[in-house]
Parts: C-alpha cells; structure tokens; sequence
C-alpha cells in the first residue's frame, strides 16, 4: 500500500479473492457457445484468443518467478544481495489482477473497439507499426510519466506502493494500485489500437506485443544479470535501446535515476542516466555461485508439496502448508512434476538465508514422502543423499542438517552410513535429534507427572523417554511391543517409570508420533495435550483437545530472507532440525550428530536460547 493510498487504489474485484476470475464467465460462455452454434468460418478468432493469452501470460510470469528465485539462491550473477520478507510476498500476491483486467479491455474492445473483431493471424505491415510506435511515443511518453510519478504527491499516493520492494521480483514489476495500471494500459494500447483502427492489426502483432512487454518487464525485476556482454560488444549502440536486469535494479535503489522504460536512451538524453549502471553490470556478471555455510536437506512431502516451495508459488510458499482447492485444476501440471523428479536425480537450492556471517542454504531432494517407505527405493534415495552430502563437502559447507532426510535407522542409521562410509568428512552432519529432544522436554508442562508415548519409536522417542525417567515423570506406553523395546533400551536407567496400561484415561499429555491411529486419539481424555515428537503434524481430529506444533522454535529478527513457511509450521518459526544445524555452526562443534549419538541436552538448549532462537507457546486452549 502506498504511504497515503489515493482515489483507485484497490482493484474492483478485491472483495472476491481467489475467485476474482469468475468475472471473466459471461466472455468466456459467449465465447464457448460462438464455438457450439456457429461455423468455423464465421468464428471470432481473436476473442477466442484472449482466454489462451491470458493463461500464456499467467504461466510466462511463474516460469520468470521460479527461475528467479532460483537464481538469486544460488547466488549466480544476483545483483541486489538482500533477502525479502513476507510483507513484499503479501504485497505482491495479486500480480495476476493486471493480467484478468487486460483480458476484460480487450474482450470490451474487441466488440466496441472499430476493426477490433475478426483481425487476421498475421499481417508484416502491422508488425512494423507496432514497433515503431512503442520505440518512438511509447517509451518517450513512458519516460516522462514515470518521471511524474515520483513527483512527491503521486509518490506517496502511488508509486511507492511499487517502490517498497527494495529487492525485486518479476512480479514487482506488475505491483501498482488499479490506478497507475488504468494509465499503463491507455499508454501500452498506443500501438495495439492504432494498427487495429486502421486495419493493419493481427493477432501474432497484439499477442507477440504483450509478450514482449511481459518479457522486458520480468526481466527487468528479476535481480540476476542475464545479458551476457558480448552482446553490446558486438553491437555497442544496443545499450541504449535495450536495458539490462542491473539498470533497472538501481531505479528501485537510487530512486531518482534510470526511469526510462525498456529503452536507455531518454535517461541518456535527458541526464538522469546513472553513473554507476555499467559498473553494478559488470559485477553482477561476475558474482560467482554462493557458497554456504550450512546446508539443510529436504524432501517433498505431497506431489502439490512442489507448489508450496519457494521456487513455486510465491503466496502458498508465505502460508502454513494447506491444500488450496485450485490445485486440484492443475493435477496435470502435478503429475508431470512427479514425472520430472522421476528422472531429474539430483538435488536443487530452493532457498537461502542469512544469520549474521552464516550462509544458509536450504537443497531439496526430488523425492515424496512415500517413497521413503518403500525398500525398492531406499538405494537410490541413499545415494542421492550421499551425493548431496559429498556436493556440500566439495563447495565448503560446515555443516549438513539431515533434516526430513533422517526418516529412521531402516534408511541410513540416522545418517550414520555416510559418516562410517567418508571418515574424512569435514562437513558435520547433524540430525538435529538432541534439540528436538529439549524442546520436546520443555514443550511439557510444568508439573506433570505422567505422559502417555504412543507413535512409531523413533530416535527422538528413546531419548525423550529417557530424559522423562531419569526427571522422575512416569512414561506410560500402550503397546507391549513398544514397551518391550523402550525397556530393552532403557533398562534400569528408567528408574522404575516406565509403565505399560491399557488405559488412555490416565495421562493428560501425549507425546504422539507418526502412527498414531484415529481411533486412539478419539479416546483420549477431554483437554489432553498432544505433542508431536515426529517432523509431520497430527491430524486435528479433536475442538476440545490442545494441539502442539511439531517440534520448532521461533526464530530471531537477525534472520534474514525469511519469505516462506516451513511446512506447516507458522511464519518465521523453523523445525528444531534445520535450527541444529545452524547451532552446530556459531557454536563450532566439532562432532558428527548422527546415528545413536545424542549430544547434551542442556548445552543445546542454552546455545539454542543464546542465539536468539524462542520456544514456542504451549496451546492452553483448544481451536474450533
């Protein structure tokens, strides 16, 4: 929002929300039903064109969003070396609202507008028109509205809206109030009318004119260099009517220089040009891939999973993982994802942060959580790890977090195999279990004496059991196989805590893992608290129980580039096991933290508090 929002500031459909398109039906049905009742002949081809066009320029703008963040990750050739936050991401997420406003204008014109129904595919002399109208009034024109709009008074009640992002996107480029986008449309239009009045108008001239202004507008705003030099070498004068990704850059840095629109030359001519546009081009070209410190590794959970990263849609990524009903209208799309991670065998960055002098890189693995059960699967899971592993080794990285990696001791002992596998390992690898182990303890209400363990007993569990024995709170299991296997385990450390019952009437906490059965959690007690030990969330079965996330921590203001959620988890809270990671860092631990290994339980959680890192608020009433 700009700093004193003015007349026209929020587009029409706001009201409707995600089904703002639904104005679109009566076109869309005309168009469907001219299809039905008439002959081929007779058919509007370019009103049948602007649903496909706008999809065109729906999908051209999330491929230009997910290369971005991609490149800006890793690191090659980014320009701006700063993070975004969530309120760029809550700015920005109606990017599409220009794209269905176009679609209305040129429904709307395409039966008011003279010539503007049943224009040709092609036509040369139309082409050219637009072409030279958008080099000649187009960007002249441009150029001085631009100027205008950062004139203090429609600054403020305008253009700084856009100007907030600092650190640009693709989709900055398209993030103006309704208003600005009224004039861009009536300026852009210039070219696309003309040719159309006077009857040189064709459909590959409009329809390859917006993709043009959605290519140079994308890349523009895309903080990575991408022109490689030796195009201006071979052609010099190509620098003024061709801007670069950098040029545009410190427009949104510098605030008062580069305001030309795809074409340098005005700045040129007019002495706004800034003087330091050739050198940030030059070293954006030259920025090698960043190298990080720590490293996270991860995995896709469900097949829609790919949507909610980063590199996928920007607003689902900002949001506590949840299925939204549009994906179910891009299960095509879904499917050839899984088909691509299929044979893409490699593991790819898909977020970066920053923590005062660490670097932190999360990589995620092609793989979904059901293929972790599998056996069939579990050599080549092991060596995509195993890669990756070797990969963060090579580039320098101090620490591996295992994260969603450390799926049990029936995959890779906790990690354990490529430790015994690599002795010379200099890259630490950390499961994260020792802090999942404090936070879980200091998850439990003061005062409790008893809990009740139930789920698949996973290292985290032996452990947790153990500390809840040796602190005199009684561990209450359901099942004689888990208590044959915690007994066996524990032994006469538990101090006589352990216990078996049939009943799950007796504890008002549960520590809950992956198996925990619908039918068990119905028969918990009014006001039980469930406290997952696992990395996935529990099922929210019942309003009149208390549910904990799973184990995580809030993470400190220092953190940087924090745009997306994990998983489920709220916004700015991070699972104890990426947050081990970057502990093993500051604090410069030496040990693997791996296998059985279990590091101090008490060192861990003091560090983790240390640094800014804060536990999370115990549910102490339950959500209808």
């Amino acid at each position: 929002m700009a700093s004193k929002p003015g007349i026209l500031t929020d587009w029409p459909w706001k009201p409707l929300g995600s089904f703002k398109y639904i104005i679109l039906a009566p076109w869309i049905t005309g168009s469907i039903y001219s299809i039905i009742v008439k002959d081929a002949k007779q058919w509007d081809v370019f009103n049948l064109a602007i649903l496909p066009l706008m999809l065109w320029r729906i999908l051209h703008s999330q491929l230009w969003i997910s290369l971005s963040r991609y490149r800006t990750a890793k690191g090659t050739n980014r320009i701006v070396d700063k993070g975004i936050e969530f309120d760029q991401v809550d700015r920005e997420r109606n990017w599409d609202d220009q794209i269905l406003f176009n679609a209305i204008l040129f429904y709307l014109g395409n039966k008011y507008f003279p010539g503007g129904s049943h224009i040709p595919i092609w036509r040369t002399d139309g082409v050219i028109i637009t072409m030279l109208l958008h080099v000649g009034p187009v960007e002249f024109l441009y150029y001085w509205f631009h100027r205008a709009l950062h004139h203090h008074y429609l600054y403020s009640r305008y253009h700084s809206h856009h100007h907030s992002s600092i650190v640009t996107e693709p989709i900055t480029s398209v993030t103006h109030p309704f208003a600005e986008h009224i004039v861009y449309f009536a300026l852009f239009s210039l070219p696309v009318s003309t040719v159309v009045f006077f009857g040189t108008g064709s459909i590959i001239a409009i329809a390859g004119y917006i993709t043009y202004i959605d290519l140079m507008n994308n890349m523009g705003h895309c903080n990575f260099e991408l022109i490689p030099n030796w195009v201006f070498s071979i052609f010099p004068p190509l620098k003024y009517i061709m801007y670069t990704p950098s040029f545009h850059s410190l427009h949104h840095t510098q605030f008062r220089t580069n305001y030309s629109l795809f074409m340098p030359i005005y700045d040129y001519i007019y002495g706004t040009m800034d003087k330091s546009s050739d050198t940030l081009y030059e070293i954006s070209l030259q920025r090698k891939e960043e190298t990080p410190n720590v490293v996270h590794l991860m995995h896709l959970t469900t097949p829609e999973s790919i949507y909610h990263l980063r590199v996928g849609f920007p607003y689902l990524a900002s949001k506590p993982y949840s299925s939204a009903w549009y994906l179910w209208l891009l299960w095509p799309v879904t499917l050839w994802f899984m088909m691509l991670t299929r044979i893409y065998r490699r593991t790819f960055v898909v977020e970066r942060n920053r923590f005062h002098q660490l670097r932190l890189q999360t990589w995620a693995i092609p793989n979904f959580r059901e293929q972790y059960h599998l056996k069939w699967q579990k050599e080549s899971i092991n060596n995509m790890i195993e890669e990756a592993v070797l990969e963060a080794e090579e580039k320098g990285a101090s620490v591996l977090s295992l994260g969603l990696m450390n799926q049990g001791k029936e995959l890779n002992r906790y990690g354990e195999v490529y430790v015994k596998k690599h002795p010379q390992l200099k890259v630490k690898l950390v499961d994260g279990s020792s802090l999942a182990v404090a936070v879980l303890l200091n998850s439990i209400p003061k005062g409790t004496t008893q809990v009740l363990l139930r789920g698949n007993l996973t290292k985290v569990a032996f452990a947790v059991a153990f500390s809840l024995c040796q602190k005199g709170i009684q561990v209450t299991v359901l099942r004689e196989d888990e208590y044959e296997k915690l007994d066996k385990s524990l032994g006469t450390k538990s101090e006589g805590k352990l216990v078996i019952s049939k009943s799950y009437s007796s504890c008002k906490v549960w520590l809950v893992g992956d198996d925990l059965t619908e039918k068990e959690q119905r028969k918990a007690n009014k006001g039980t608290l469930f406290i997952p030990f696992s990395q996935f969330r529990l099922k929210n079965l019942r309003k009149d129980c208390f549910y904990h996330t799973t184990p995580a921590m809030q993470t400190p203001k220092a953190l940087e580039n924090v745009d997306s959620c994990e998983n489920w988890l709220p916004r700015r809270v991070m699972s104890v096991w990426r947050i081990a990671g970057i502990l093993h860092a500051l604090e410069g631990w030496e040990e693997h933290e791996c296998g059985y290994t279990i590091s101090n339980i008490d060192k861990v959680w003091e560090a983790c508090l240390k640094h800014g890192f804060q536990p999370l608020t115990v549910p102490t009433q339950s959500k209808s």
